[in-house]
């Protein structure tokens, strides 16, 4: 096995939420603020300084354009794009350029995604049996560790960067699931995996890596939750794998999209008129 002796830096994001009933108890998931699904993704950045670089060239050019001047997003005040892309604020002509620069970068995407309301099935199945309640942060370290299982033996230096979820610090939580993952990893294949690790828990406008996964994580949510792959479709190489952990037609351990099996509007229908 080839190690490589620079750097990998990896970037962490999530898409959807994790709301699945209202205060009455009643399942709430595909309805205004309770998305479908939930996914965690990671950006593989070859050069997180050129990506860094390459961001701030474009929305320095973006906020010197009349035409975006009193666009609300880009106001000082609002602290939205004028600080830090976000495909979900950004305004769809900006949104339009940054995937298009985003084209050129050198990276790759991995992507774990649960359906939500296996989630709850299950979680109400825990509940009634067990008097057990949902953990919101389990389903979250749980596809932490999955991402990261044969992700952490290739180079001898690991660099992630996760973004923060709301106010809350987990950096303690996080290093375990991903030592976890390191442990998955050695324990299936016999491997040692000892490259040194470091990782930090921040905000998208402190790390334009950040802003790479969010964007392609917008893509590929909106393909899921309104089977709209037109954004999807241009960045699809760079996803090198999707987990779809819940889709178990064909395996146990659900369905992997790759290049050896695209993920294409076709099987996406396929995969949802179950």
């Amino acid at each position: 096995m080839t190690i490589d002796s620079e750097t990998h830096h990896y970037f962490v994001d999530e898409a959807g939420d994790l709301t699945f009933f209202n205060k009455k108890g009643r399942v709430i998931i595909g309805q205004p603020g309770a998305s479908r699904f939930f996914m965690v993704g990671i950006a593989q950045i070859a050069d997180p300084e050129v990506v860094a670089r390459e961001l701030e060239s474009l929305r320095l050019a973006l906020m010197n354009n009349p035409r975006y001047k009193d666009i609300p997003s880009m106001q000082p005040q609002a602290q939205k794009t004028v600080v830090t892309f976000h495909a979900k604020d950004d305004y769809a002509e900006i949104r339009e350029q940054v995937f298009e620069l985003m084209q050129s970068f050198d990276v790759k995407i991995y992507v774990a995604i649960r359906s939500k309301i296996e989630i709850a099935k299950r979680a109400q199945d825990n509940f009634k049996n067990l008097n057990k309640k949902l953990q919101q942060n389990s389903i979250y370290d749980d596809l932490i560790k999955r991402l990261f299982k044969d992700r952490l033996h290739k180079a001898n230096f690991i660099n992630i960067t996760i973004a923060r979820r709301g106010k809350e610090a987990r950096e303690e939580a996080l290093g375990q699931a991903i030592n976890q993952a390191r442990k998955n990893f050695e324990s299936r294949w016999n491997i040692s995996a000892n490259g040194l690790i470091s990782s930090e828990s921040t905000y998208p406008s402190q790390s334009p890596g950040l802003q790479i996964i969010d964007y392609y994580l917008w893509a590929l949510q909106r393909f899921y939750e309104r089977k709209e792959d037109r954004f999807f479709k241009p960045l699809a190489p760079k996803y090198r794998l999707i987990m779809d952990l819940d889709d178990k037609r064909h395996k146990p351990y659900g369905e992997w999209y790759s290049d050896g099996n695209p993920l294409t509007a076709e099987k996406m229908r396929e995969a949802r008129s179950r």
